[in-house]
């Protein structure tokens, strides 16, 4: 157990301390985690528990950002037997997600006729500002490289499959994959 002095505490931002916590072994699951949707009302990803989900590391302005189609179709083709697709937007790579929520949440409306569930833009990359849920993505042994980046979640909540950037959604792996996820007690 650590033990933190009055300094220490001081020396170290609130959220600083909620990433080591939710990166630590107190959270097992990744539906263990709280967040906020796309437009800021709070998340709970405990709803997901028993739901094989697909955690991409979205923006719209990228040369992986046609992978949209495919996610969402992913999303609409497989939601009712317990899969969903989870969008986390972030601009870490070449500042290609920089939009509001407002303009993200219509770009993927308009552009792809997104219907899979978006959440409050993230930091992906390893540092004081990493968002909790990457925090313990990355426990996993990989972080994004690039944006569209995929983690493919059991129904516990328990990282199984890290996917590259370039691994699309109609990747014959990616999809034995989810197809084997879902068929796992």
């Amino acid at each position: 157990m650590t033990i933190w002095t009055r300094p220490a505490l001081t020396a170290l931002s609130l959220f600083t301390v909620f990433a080591a916590l939710a990166a630590g072994a107190t959270v097992s699951s990744f539906y263990d985690l709280k967040t906020s949707t796309l437009l800021g009302k709070p998340a709970d990803l405990g709803i997901y528990r028993g739901t094989v989900t697909l955690v991409v590391n979205v923006a719209s302005f990228c040369g992986y950002t046609p992978q949209y189609q495919g996610l969402e179709k992913l999303h609409r083709d497989l939601s009712g037997k317990g899969f969903a697709v989870l969008g986390f937007p972030s601009n870490d790579f070449g500042e290609q997600e920089p939009g509001s929520p407002q303009e993200i949440a219509e770009f993927c409306k308009r552009t792809y006729d997104v219907t899979f569930p978006m959440f409050a833009k993230v930091v992906t990359r390893s540092g004081r500002q990493q968002s909790p849920i990457y925090a313990f993505l990355g426990s996993s042994g990989h972080l994004p490289a690039w944006n569209f980046s995929k983690y493919l979640i059991d129904k516990t909540g328990k990282v199984i499959a890290f996917y590259p950037s370039d691994v699309t959604p109609e990747s014959p792996e990616l999809q034995r994959a989810i197809m084997k996820a879902l068929a796992a007690k």
